[in-house]
């Protein structure tokens, strides 16, 4: 194997690929974000040739056959938050994906910033 090419190889993890490789350089997805609880699924129109991106918005394409979180997404995919929600981006400007919940409390509304930073410095103190 040419030495060049070791260098892009991780024998356990396979080939490595940058995420900013898989967004072609987003960090962040066109119009509103995706939240890490939010579900997403499929819209059911078929891709047809709108689909003219990389094999990994096909691979989310699939998974999202089925109402999935986004985190959840991520992990089944093995692929970077971030990148996750770039793709899911791309396929939502083309129609081809919607949030169908979002994240709500018991009331029908977020619960406030603050309590969820009481919830994290708990956390953190375990």
């Amino acid at each position: 194997m040419d030495p060049s090419a070791e260098q892009w190889l991780d024998r356990d993890a396979g080939p490595v690929v940058r995420p900013y490789a898989m967004t072609r350089g987003r960090t962040r997805p066109e119009g509103p974000g995706f939240e890490l609880i939010a579900v997403v699924a499929a819209t059911g129109v078929p891709p047809g040739d709108r689909l003219r991106y990389s094999p990994d918005h096909a691979r989310v394409l699939r998974r999202c056959a089925a109402p999935v979180p986004v985190v959840d997404l991520a992990a089944d995919l093995g692929l970077p938050i971030g990148v996750v929600r770039v793709l899911l981006g791309d396929l939502r400007d083309e129609g081809l994906v919607a949030v169908v919940a979002e994240a709500r409390s018991a009331a029908g509304r977020r619960p406030p910033n603050g309590v969820l930073r009481e919830v994290l410095n708990g956390l953190r103190a375990l």
